[in-house]
Parts: C-alpha cells; sequence; structure tokens
C-alpha cells in the first residue's frame, strides 16, 4: 500500500526503535525523566526560548497555549482554515472559553494589515476583548504555505502595539524551516509561544513539544495537568523525538522534493483541473470526479485524502520511496488513459 493520506502515518525505523529501548527513563510528572528533560532542554535552545514542555499531542499543545494566553470570554485572531479552529474538536471555546475571529487569508497565511483591523476596541464592551494571535506554519489547508519571517515580525509589531499575545502552530514547522532555510532562533525572538510536532514528518509515533517566553511558560505544567497530559514514563517518546532532531530533520528536503515532482506530474494530467502551489510536503489538486479517481487510487492500493469539492491531498513522508514515487505516478498515467 501507498498511504499519502498525512505524514502522521509513518512507523518509527529501526534506529528510532534502539533509541527508545536505550533511553534512560524517570517519572517526567516529578521532572524526573531525564530523556524528556533533555529533549525540552534541546527544544528551548534550538528556539532561544526560556523554556519547554512535552505534550503527548499537537492538539493539546495547542489548547493548552490558548488556555495559557487567554481568559474566558475574550477572543484570538487566526485565518479561517486554521487548525486550532477547524481541527481541534472546538477545544478553543470547550478548554478556554474563547471565540475566533476568522481572517481569509492567502492559503491559510494572514497579513499585519488584516490582523490590526480585526482587533475587537478594548473599550467597547458590546464585543469580546481580543488578546492573542494565533498563526501556522506550515498552513495544512493552505496546503503546505509557508510564511516569510518578514510578514511574523510585521504581525508581531501588531501584537506587541496592542498587547496581544503570539503563538506559532508550528505542527509542521520543520518543514518550513528546512525549506526556507530560515533560523529557529528568529521565531523564537518574534512569538510568545511555538507547539512544533514530532509525529509528521520527524516520523516519531507520538508527541509535541510547546516551547516559549518564561512568564507565559510557567503556567504550562498545571495547564497541561488540567488537559489530563500529565505523564509518567515518557522517555520512550522523548527518546523518538531526539532521534528525530538528530536524524529525521534534514532529510526533510526530500519529501519536499517528491511533492514538488508529483505537483509538476499532476499538471500533465488531463483530469486534473488545478494544482495549488507546493512548497514542502503537502500537495493540494482539483479533479472533476473526485469518486472516479478515489475508487482507482483504492483498487490500486493508493490511499489519499479527499477533502470535498473535487479537492483532493497527498502528503509525502520518510516512508514514502522514490520507488513509491514511480509506482504512483505509473498509476494515475493509466487512469487518464482510461
Amino acid at each position: 500500500m501507498i498511504d499519502l493520506k498525512s505524514d502522521t502515518v509513518t512507523k518509527p525505523s529501526k534506529g528510532m526503535m534502539e533509541a527508545i529501548f536505550n533511553a534512560e527513563v524517570g517519572d517526567d510528572v516529578y521532572k524526573e525523566d531525564p530523556t524528556v528533560n533533555e529533549l525540552e532542554r534541546r527544544v528551548a535552545e534550538m528556539f532561544g526560548m526560556d523554556d519547554a514542555l512535552f505534550f503527548p499531542t499537537g492538539s493539546m499543545a495547542n489548547q493548552a497555549a490558548i488556555k495559557m494566553h487567554t481568559q474566558p470570554g475574550e477572543q484570538l485572531i487566526c485565518d479561517k482554515y486554521a487548525h486550532v479552529y477547524n481541527y481541534e474538536g472546538g477545544g478553543v471555546s470547550f478548554n478556554s472559553g474563547v471565540s475566533c475571529k476568522l481572517l481569509d487569508g492567502d492559503r491559510g497565511m494572514i497579513t499585519a494589515a488584516q490582523v490590526e483591523e480585526a482587533i475587537n476596541p478594548p473599550d467597547f464592551y458590546h464585543s469580546p476583548l481580543t488578546t492573542l494571535v494565533c498563526v501556522e506554519n506550515t498552513t495544512n489547508k493552505g496546503g503546505g504555505a509557508c510564511y516569510s519571517m518578514q510578514t511574523f515580525k510585521e504581525i508581531k509589531a501588531v501584537c506587541e502595539k496592542h498587547g496581544l499575545g503570539f503563538h506559532l502552530d508550528g505542527a509542521r514547522l520543520w518543514n518550513a524551516m528546512v525549506a526556507t532555510n530560515q533560523n529557529p532562533k528568529d521565531y523564537g525572538a518574534i512569538f510568545d509561544t511555538i507547539s512544533v510536532c514530532f509525529s509528521k514528518g520527524m516520523g516519531t509515533p507520538i508527541g509535541t513539544v510547546l516551547t516559549g517566553k518564561k512568564d507565559i511558560m510557567k503556567k504550562a505544567m498545571l495547564v497541561r495537568k488540567v488537559l489530563g497530559g500529565g505523564m509518567r514514563q515518557v522517555r520512550f517518546m522523548a527518546a523518538a523525538a531526539l532521534y528525530a532532531l538528530d536524524h529525521n530533520y534534514n532529510r526533510l528536503k526530500g519529501d519536499h522534493d517528491r511533492a514538488k515532482e508529483l505537483g509538476e506530474f499532476l499538471k500533465t494530467l488531463p483530469f486534473v483541473k488545478k494544482v495549488e502551489p507546493v512548497e514542502t510536503n503537502i500537495i493540494i489538486f482539483e479533479v472533476e470526479d473526485e469518486k472516479a479517481i478515489m475508487d482507482h487510487l483504492s483498487k490500486n492500493k493508493v490511499v489519499i485524502s479527499n477533502m470535498g469539492s473535487g479537492k483532493l491531498r497527498m502528503v509525502t513522508h520518510l516512508d514514502y520511496t522514490a520507488e513509491n514515487q514511480e509506482v504512483l505516478m505509473d498509476i494515475l498515467r493509466k487512469y487518464s488513459e482510461k
């Protein structure tokens, strides 16, 4: 089977399994797991942040960050495609009692001007108080698009002007940094909090780290506990993430290259109406008859995502090889020849 529905479907490699097996262990609730402590130290140092905390999932890390930045009844600003709004089970309202003001960005990316216009007047008590801006890099529903550092700096200036928190959902931030050759410390200088996932392109079974400034991160342990994220011997997952930092980060470029090659190939097929720009490892394309192509792929043991309204998505990852690419292109070519 060729599985391209997400980059979360990868299996731990032999080297990763050995790292998991051999790691030191302790009780993380007491902050006595040396492997977790080392992972948190490395991530915080990498981004030039004061502190970091391990979470089992990206959604929990994002929800914790939102809870740490806001009070019930307040409002955050994000793009209409944002993961925190679309794919976290309504956690923004359930966990924090916060509403979202949605902006119509470009492939999931918003601008400083849009943010400034969306801020509610703080003395107008009829509307919720705006306290947080959330952005996503790369953008999931935006097809793996990458923000420019200049745009982040401009949004940060607006946040500072109005006293707003600034959180980055960096589920695929590794992909963005590899694609744009950006320095992680530049991110740390801009954002108050950043979540980075290890269970997507980095190939670990689970795990996300939330990192940030000391004044906001002092709330993180309590909020994680409230959300049910206090874990004991977590060395197994932390060891996988440490292995990923050392072995799976730089290889992300190969995923991007295959995705771009696949995007260019799709443009040559008559049944494909449109291919959105491919910057990292996500390919979103439109077809006339999504059911027919999905059935054809399924019969040939290929799994991709159906986003509805004729949009399909494929995500390359470390378990998707050059050989898989040739097989997939042949399967797509045969469909176009029907």
